[in-house]
């Protein structure tokens, strides 16, 4: 019986053009975090199962339905990441990086939840994220939408609205809960299944169902902007000071409260129409509890992820074609001396910093010239046998109009480098 092999539903292959474009992105993400004081850190993507019961809540869709859990032979119970939070916490308290003060961080790899495929969602995705822990102020909240927004800038991403809640604090919850569990109950025939089970154990996520049938129950339902306590209400205020000083623009969605268990305080999402469904780019907000309820004692954090599955597609098409790798130039040589000799030259112009692909096995001219142009490459060079002596090259346009000229090889090394396409960082 033939099997055909291919890639795992909801999964996919990267091919060549595409990641060059992917790890331009990354790099300027990286940059950016690094602006700002960031420094990465990175960790296994598979962990215990109890962490993410325990961090994200074992009455979300994400533990409930999505999570890629198996056991070992020994009988522990592991999951591959549905989300990278949860991992920094538990690396950040293994090993004591909250003892030494506030931590900047970011991350970037492969995430996995079991959810149907649609365009910008893939059963393994990739995200970008950031984690600033022992902040307990609005200052880092402001902090990070500033980067997230600088972020979109030097990607040329326009179009997105940031809408920004907060749940403010745990007297805050508590006096709200009880206010929409009252509400609820008396609505409670008209709830779905999903909205009953979490009625009692979490009703908070009620307000976070994307069941149409609904959202009219949910756009009736009180507000947490009305139990808010002095220091919630002032941290709420605060920030949105901030981010008017900085000029980024927002709303505010009294319905928002995240998917996710250890959310506290500020939470926010940039989202898209450009997406259908998947609207969300990118998410986060305040987690003050989480590092306590892993065990490692009480840490302020905030952070956020962003989802580069969907960011790839917000890209416009003119900066898509910037950020992909483009080769300088494509050696072709004639001769058994000029074959002999070509890896110096290449060799020569790589010490340059410049992006040289040299032609391999036989062929002639007229062969060799197809498979230069077919490289990409945006200027043939032409290396003969009688040049050698002089250490002369022609060198051929292959992308732009202009005429082949005879160079030096330092010559050509200026020319190549003058004409160089720039790098976004």
């Amino acid at each position: 019986m033939s099997i055909k092999l291919e890639a795992v539903r909801g999964m996919r292959d990267l091919l060549p053009g595409q990641t060059a474009q992917w790890g331009s992105v990354e790099r300027i993400m990286r940059n950016v975090a690094a602006q700002y004081g960031y420094a990465e850190l990175r960790t296994p993507i598979v962990e215990k199962t109890a962490l993410f019961e325990r961090s994200i809540g074992e009455q979300t869709d994400i533990v409930e339905k999505e999570m890629y859990s198996f056991s070992t032979h020994g009988g522990d119970s592991l999951t591959l990441r549905p989300e990278c939070t949860a991992s920094v916490v538990r690396a950040g308290i293994q090993h004591g990086l909250f003892r030494a003060g506030g931590q900047r961080l970011w991350y970037c790899g492969p995430m996995f939840r079991h959810e149907r495929p649609q365009k910008g969602r893939y059963r393994q995705f990739q995200q970008f994220g950031v984690e600033a822990f022992g902040w307990p102020g609005p200052d880092v909240d402001a902090e990070i939408l500033q980067l997230a927004a600088r972020i979109w800038s030097r990607l040329g991403i326009v179009g997105l609205e940031l809408q920004i809640n907060t749940l403010g604090s745990e007297s805050t919850r508590t006096q709200f809960r009880a206010a929409l569990v009252d509400y609820l109950e008396s609505r409670k025939d008209a709830l779905d299944e999903d909205s009953k089970r979490r009625l009692q154990r979490n009703p908070l996520r009620v307000l976070d169902s994307k069941n149409p049938a609904m959202q009219s129950i949910i756009a009736k339902a009180p507000r947490i902007l009305d139990y808010l306590d002095i220091a919630a209400a002032a941290h709420f205020s605060e920030l949105r000071a901030r981010l008017d000083t900085a000029g980024i623009n927002y709303t505010v969605n009294p319905l928002l409260v995240r998917g996710l268990d250890y959310y506290t305080s500020t939470v926010f999402e940039w989202i898209t129409d450009q997406l259908g469904a998947q609207n969300a780019v990118c998410a986060g907000g305040r987690y003050d509890q989480l590092a306590s309820e892993l065990g490692g004692g009480q840490v302020p954090a905030a952070g956020f992820a962003i989802g580069l599955d969907r960011v790839m597609e917000l890209i416009p098409s003119q900066q898509r074609k910037a950020l992909t790798q483009v080769t300088d130039a494509y050696l072709v040589w004639l001769g058994e001396a000029a074959r002999i000799q070509a890896p110096r030259l290449t060799e020569i112009l790589r010490d340059a910093g410049l992006a040289v692909i040299s032609h391999c096995g036989a062929g002639g001219l007229k062969a060799q010239m197809k498979k230069a142009d077919r490289s990409g490459a945006r200027y043939a060079l032409i290396l003969g046998d009688e040049e050698l002596e002089q250490e002369l090259v022609t060198v051929k346009p292959l992308r732009q109009d202009g005429q082949q000229q005879h160079l030096t090889w330092s010559q050509a090394a200026t020319l190549l480098q003058s004409h160089r396409l720039p790098v976004l960082k």
